[in-house]
């Protein structure tokens, strides 16, 4: 359902905006009236997806290079006018395998993008966010951040590590008018998913008391009510998008 002017005069910039849940939730919040900024590491799709969403703005930067993101927030401010929420949607999955003999390269890329990518942007956007009054950030974190997935030690790591951050955050912000929260979703239908083996695709539907993946309408959903000015008194805290995978 879309709630006609709900983000009428909020912008946002969206990390991971070219694909999957970052694509749908710009989509979303540009059709509910707000200006989007899209960030993501593929330039060849950025062009397409900010005609596909009527952003009014993109950046192609690496969110794991700090002070590309310092310079994409200044880009993104000065586009938007102000930056009213930020929507961490970027990230990897790395390598499907078990800890013992898994490759040290990808361990280190996911938690460079995953949690030092989030740490990264949250760090140079948040400051204007205080300095205005208000503010929301969602962070995407995942049920593999609460339970775990075997053979995807890395990635189930750094999940757990954006909700111990978005804990932190939100009581560091909670009385400066900015509210930061952390979505987990299940699996659901998404890019992320193209190299992934289909036994741990196969693995993970097996744990859904639904019995069924994910949208990134769901998911984009419970986003952008946490993104919006109806979430007043929900602060470091996760919403659970799971299909019943997780209850907590």
């Amino acid at each position: 359902m879309i709630y006609q002017g709900r983000f009428a005069g909020r912008t946002a910039i969206i990390t991971g905006g070219a694909s999957g849940l970052g694509l749908e939730t710009a989509r979303r919040i540009t059709a509910e009236g707000g200006k989007v900024s899209l960030w993501d590491l593929n330039a060849d799709t950025l062009a397409a997806a900010r005609k596909e969403t009527g952003a009014v703005h993109s950046v192609a930067l690496d969110v794991s290079d700090a002070k590309a993101v310092e310079a994409a927030t200044a880009e993104s401010a000065k586009a938007l006018g102000k930056v009213d929420i930020l929507v961490n949607s970027a990230g990897i999955t790395g390598a499907t395998q078990p800890v013992i003999g898994y490759p040290i390269d990808s361990w280190l890329k996911v938690m460079d993008v995953n949690v030092n990518g989030l740490f990264y942007c949250c760090r140079a956007v948040a400051p204007l966010m205080v300095e205005a009054g208000y503010g929301r950030i969602v962070n995407i974190s995942s049920v593999a951040g609460k339970e775990g997935n075997p053979n995807a030690g890395s990635y189930s790591t750094a999940k757990a590590a954006v909700l111990g951050f978005t804990k932190s955050l939100g009581k560091e912000l909670a009385t400066k008018g900015v509210i930061v929260n952390a979505v987990t979703p299940a699996t659901f239908e998404s890019p992320i998913l193209d190299g992934v083996p289909q036994s741990h695709i196969d693995y993970m539907r097996s744990r859904i008391p639904m019995g069924r993946l994910g949208t990134a309408q769901e998911v984009a959903a419970a986003v952008c009510w946490l993104a919006s000015e109806d979430c007043t008194f929900t602060t470091a805290s996760t919403l659970d998008t799971s299909g019943g995978r997780t209850t907590y």
